[in-house]
């Protein structure tokens, strides 16, 4: 996967992943839920690929790009 990732927490009942994916993936998962169809969807992460049952996904928070570690470095 190029540049242009984004972090992103997936939600459940009480647990939630982290993975960093690419616009193009954000915007098919949203798409996917905004169908409210159910079923699974897969969705291709810097960490691999995650298979999510739909129906189970509570939220998706996408973090802010100004986000900083350390000394403001």
């Amino acid at each position: 996967m190029a540049g242009g990732l984004q972090q992103i927490s997936i939600g459940f009942h009480g647990q939630a992943l982290g993975a960093r994916v690419s616009s193009d993936q954000l915007a098919a998962l949203r798409k996917a839920l905004d169908a409210g169809t159910g079923g699974w969807h897969e969705v291709q992460a810097e960490e691999g690929t995650i298979a999510l049952d739909l129906a189970k996904v509570v939220f998706v928070r996408v973090e802010s790009a100004d986000q900083r570690v350390g000394f403001g470095i």
